[in-house]
């Protein structure tokens, strides 16, 4: 099991940089993919990006591609989402998910955190 917790969401306006983290507890880390989704509201939750457990392969939803990165640091429990260029449309609750993947982005995440607020202002 893992255990995981967002922060770094707040209020920033169209162009801006945000960097969100998602803190994992609990052992083998490394043997969990880690996904970012996104919901709005009135929306369905979205896919924004994966990382498998090693850092070997990352996945991004084309809306989000060359703006966002996904990446991690096993040693600390971490997954970042480094988010630039950040428009409107991005303004969602942000999610991290895991589940088993260590060289594989799984088809669905079992394990989810409570998500953190992101606001893009015009």
């Amino acid at each position: 099991q893992v255990q995981l917790v967002e922060s770094g969401g707040g209020l920033v306006q169209t162009g801006d940089s945000l960097r969100l983290s998602c803190a994992a507890s609990g052992r083998t880390f490394i043997t969990y993919a880690v996904g970012w989704f996104r919901q709005a509201p009135g929306k369905e939750r979205e896919f924004v990006a994966a990382i498998t457990g090693t850092g070997g392969r990352t996945s991004y939803a084309e809306s989000v591609k060359g703006r966002f990165t996904i990446s991690r640091d096993n040693a600390k429990k971490t997954v970042s989402l480094q988010m630039n260029s950040l428009k409107p449309e991005d303004t969602a609750v942000y999610y991290c998910a895991a589940d088993v993947g260590v060289d594989r982005i799984p088809p669905g995440m079992r394990y989810w955190g409570q998500g953190t607020q992101v606001t893009v202002s015009s």
